[in-house]
């Protein structure tokens, strides 16, 4: 099979390439699935230049969110049937024809959801709903604040938002993305950095209540200027390349919280709660709440021009890989 494969970790991915490797053969409790669509997430760019948390051993291929047919079951599966479409959520492997994964991480696609959308869901609504959810416990008409409201995680939490009845704020880096985010969901989109007192006057001089931010640097330092009393800001990525610090005096002050956000670990540290997690959101996509935005669906071999979409906040919403 085809496979994006990465030998050699480095800044500019030129260790990375397309190549033929053998197609893998699902064990006991595995499904082989033949992947239909395979979304980028910003956790693989930095896996390939070895900056992100989890280290795969090299060589490996990279992707994390997938969906395509069931085409071969491993010993004792049950549930699931050959041709059935499914997606799911892998640390790695999902850039290729094929992969294997447990059975048990599987979830059947809803009909009405195609498999670029669904390929998109599962690494960002997750995030948005442990962040949303979980972490910050939002109430509706509770102000939530989305920065890097562009991209795929961004989109997310503006979805979960309105599904869970908040007053839904975005900012983005490029005033050309402001109309696709206000006709998506969101009630005001601001600039980052620069969007403090947009979000005041809005808020009756309040602030957010809740803040999400996937950005980090000078996003995170004005969100510690604009967070409300007794606000809750989410520390879910570091996109903008900068690890903020907070001198500890302004959270007292102002009595919030700063959470981090792993919603990958959250689910491997507390197995039946990441259950409940993809269970919810997975009932949202069946009951069609939830809204997953795709910007581009690209063949494989253009994976290059994928990269630079993302690396260069081209995007609104999720490009997606198709073998």
């Amino acid at each position: 099979m085809r496979a994006l494969v990465c030998r050699e970790l480095s800044e500019d991915f030129s260790r990375t390439r397309l190549e033929e490797v053998p197609t893998p053969v699902p064990g006991p409790g595995e499904v082989r699935v033949r992947i239909g669509a395979a979304s980028l997430n910003f956790p693989d760019l930095l896996m390939l230049k070895g900056l992100y948390q989890h280290k795969p051993d090299l060589p490996f291929i990279p992707g994390m969110d997938f969906a395509g047919t069931v085409d071969a079951l491993g010993e004792g599966v049950t549930g699931l049937s050959l041709g059935q479409r499914v997606a799911g959520g892998t640390r790695s492997g999902a850039f290729a024809d094929y992969l294997t994964a447990p059975a048990r991480s599987l979830e059947p696609v809803p009909a009405a959801m195609s498999l670029a959308q669904a390929a998109s869901y599962p690494a960002a609504y997750s995030t948005a709903y442990v962040s949303l959810v979980c972490r910050a416990r939002v109430e509706p008409g509770e102000s939530v604040l989305v920065h890097g409201a562009s991209g795929g995680v961004g989109m997310a939490a503006i979805d979960v938002g309105r599904i869970l009845g908040a007053r839904v704020l975005a900012t983005t880096g490029s005033p050309q993305k402001r109309e696709a985010l206000l006709d998506y969901g969101a009630e005001a989109v601001f600039s980052a950095p620069g969007f403090r007192d947009g979000v005041r006057d809005l808020t009756g001089g309040e602030g957010a209540q809740v803040i999400y931010d996937p950005v980090g640097g000078d996003v995170f330092d004005e969100s510690v200027r604009t967070i409300a009393f007794d606000g809750r800001l989410l520390v879910v990525g570091f996109a903008g390349g900068r690890i903020a610090e907070v001198r500890t005096n302004l959270p007292l002050i102002k009595a919030f919280s700063i959470m981090g956000v792993r919603a990958g670990e959250y689910g491997r540290k507390f197995p039946e709660k990441g259950r409940l997690v993809r269970e919810a959101i997975w009932k949202w996509a069946a009951d069609g709440l939830t809204r997953p935005a795709v910007f581009a669906e690209l063949s494989l071999d253009r994976w290059e021009e994928a990269f630079a979409l993302m690396r260069d906040r081209g995007l609104v919403g999720k490009v997606v890989l198709v073998p």
